[in-house]
């Protein structure tokens, strides 16, 4: 109980004192009151303003989040993972420390078997929320300060090769699925990029479009002949009036979603024994080739729209063969 008043009263004080007059405000009322029990008292009452409620406050989070552009989706993650974490802690946000949130992470990565990654990420949620929660003065502190990043090991991603690509275009069975697996191996678009596109938005003179990626944030990508020839063999095949650039292959000819996407590709990896095969793994493709091509990583950040650069770095495996031959160029 005395450890909740001194951090009442060091809150109350925020928007006063200093950093250094916070910490000799720190010292004084834990040596003041080094010798005597702090007791509540329950039928006692204070005229002060109301304080805003972890649900409140985890609101208004979301509301700052939203404005910067975050997806729905992230939102959700996001209210899901703080939301679990105050539900077990059962205290204000103001009173939760470092330690508290330590002992929350290493019980829920013994209790779910949670990888490193997946407790990372929670990790970082809860640090951009407490963040937030400094920033607007609503804590003195944030107790995630503390905690560092989750070591993880890294794990290399597979790739398509050269044959397995030229296999799904010989086999896919439709021109509209080789358009969309041109449109996807030659751009590295993410899929939920792709289905939002429409006819009139290709540009085939200069072999371009725009895309909407997270947070509606807008960007040209480029495609090559082949995909400028598969799609336009598509799209004059098509006898609906739809707008969008990939339907359905039956009436009523509705927009294609992300779901039948995954679930065409993932069929055409079994009939064809090729492992892990889904949209997401073109666009790997891509940025890998391109930087093991001697493209800048700073063109290949763009070109997928990643926001930070270690996003990219992420995405692409750089040949060891072309790490010796740059060695032998530069270096020996």
């Amino acid at each position: 109980m005395k450890e909740t008043l001194i951090a009442d009263i060091e809150q109350k004080m925020t928007d006063v004192l200093n950093n250094a007059q916070m910490e000799r405000l720190h010292k004084v009322l834990n040596r003041c009151l080094y010798n005597f029990t702090v007791t509540e008292c329950v039928n006692g009452s204070i005229d002060d303003e109301e304080e805003p409620t972890n649900e409140t406050l985890l609101e208004s989070f979301l509301a700052s989040k939203r404005v910067e552009g975050c997806s729905e989706k992230s939102l959700k993650y996001y209210y899901s993972t703080i939301r679990n974490t105050l539900n077990i802690m059962k205290k204000a946000v103001k009173h939760i420390t470092t330690d508290d949130l330590r002992q929350y992470l290493a019980d829920y990565q013994r209790n779910s078997n949670s990888s490193k990654v997946t407790i990372d990420n929670i990790r970082r949620i809860l640090s951009s929320f407490f963040s937030w929660l400094e920033d607007e003065n609503h804590i003195l502190k944030s107790p995630v300060r503390r905690i560092h990043k989750v070591k993880t090991g890294k794990t290399v991603k597979e790739t398509y090769t050269d044959e397995a690509l030229e296999l799904m275009r010989d086999n896919c069975g439709s021109i509209r699925d080789l358009a969309i697996i041109d449109l996807l191996a030659s751009t590295g678009m993410r899929v939920g990029e792709m289905v939002k596109l429409n006819r009139e938005e290709i540009d085939f003179d200069s072999r371009e479009c725009i895309v909407f990626g997270k947070g509606e944030k807008e960007r040209p990508v480029y495609f090559d002949a082949r995909t400028k020839i598969h799609l336009q063999s598509y799209l004059a095949s098509r006898t609906d009036d739809n707008p969008a650039l990939f339907v359905s292959l039956t009436k009523p000819f509705n927009r294609l979603e992300i779901s039948g996407v995954e679930i065409r590709l993932r069929e055409l990896g079994r009939k064809l024994n090729i492992p892990k095969v889904h949209p997401h793994k073109f666009r790997r493709t891509l940025a890998t080739r391109a930087i093991d091509k001697g493209m800048p990583i700073e063109q290949v950040q763009q070109l997928l729209g990643h926001q930070k650069i270690d996003t990219t770095l992420q995405y692409a495996m750089v040949s060891q063969n072309n790490v010796k031959i740059s060695h032998r160029k530069y270096i020996g």
